[in-house]
């Protein structure tokens, strides 16, 4: 079986998984496809080859013209539905955003259909979501492994104010899974980096048995000393483990 192993020992982000699936061999242009799809004018994907506490990773920029719309579910699935991307996709995708609004509609205690997304909905995030799940469906990824989820602390300042890492909705995304708090102060997680990992993959205490066939780095925007801030792909074909020595 094909599978891919997240190490989110730094967290895990929307442009962290992009730059993580174009280091591991996904052609950017492939993702640029992908959102193209989605018509969203001027919305496109830079990368740069940075270094994070010596460590080489793919950087991901998501640049747009100036947004001033927020859109709800039913906008976005409209948007995914008719993008003309493969089926599964589009689910996927789908699924996604609808865990992603459903963890809104909780923390805001409304109804689903009165989530008007602000971050979630913004042309970087539409990116983030359709170009990770388009990236390890060109992968061949039949399976999505985690990792202990690294959450970050401090605070952060969102369309809602100021609030303590983790947000509100990236701490509903992640009930159930292993997350602890190591390294440098500041949001590490994000909601929409937790909504792609928790609605795609399963979570693993460590990186289980593998031939490796490719690994990369998705490298953050900010290098803090001491700190490799990078999320970490493996994919590769699982194998037998080896039996031990009586």
């Amino acid at each position: 079986m094909r599978v891919a192993y997240l190490d989110p020992a730094s967290g895990v982000s929307g442009d962290l998984l992009l730059g993580a699936l174009v280091d591991a061999g996904v052609p950017l242009a492939v993702l640029q496809a992908a959102v193209d799809a989605l018509g969203v004018e001027g919305l496109s994907l830079n990368t740069a080859t940075v270094l994070r506490h010596g460590v080489s990773g793919t950087r991901v920029d998501v640049t747009y013209p100036e947004q001033h719309e927020h859109r709800c579910l039913s906008d976005i699935v409209a948007m995914v539905e008719a993008s003309g991307l493969p089926a599964g996709v589009r689910r996927r995708a789908i699924a996604v955003f609808t865990r992603l609004a459903e963890v809104e509609a909780a923390v805001h205690e409304v109804a689903v259909d009165e989530i008007h997304f602000h971050e979630v909905g913004a042309a970087d995030a539409l990116a983030d979501v359709v170009g990770a799940v388009t990236g390890f469906d060109a992968l061949a990824v039949e399976r999505l492994l985690v990792g202990p989820v690294n959450v970050g602390s401090g605070r952060v300042t969102c369309a809602h104010g100021t609030l303590p890492v983790p947000a509100p909705a990236t701490a509903g995304l992640l009930e159930g899974w292993a997350c602890y708090v190591e390294g440098p102060r500041r949001e590490l997680t994000t909601p929409t980096g937790a909504a792609v990992v928790t609605t795609l993959g399963e979570q693993v205490a460590a990186m289980p048995a593998l031939r490796v066939e490719r690994a990369g780095h998705g490298a953050a925007y900010c290098d803090p000393p001491g700190w490799a801030n990078v999320l970490r792909l493996v994919v590769g074909e699982t194998v037998a483990p080896s039996p031990t020595a009586s």
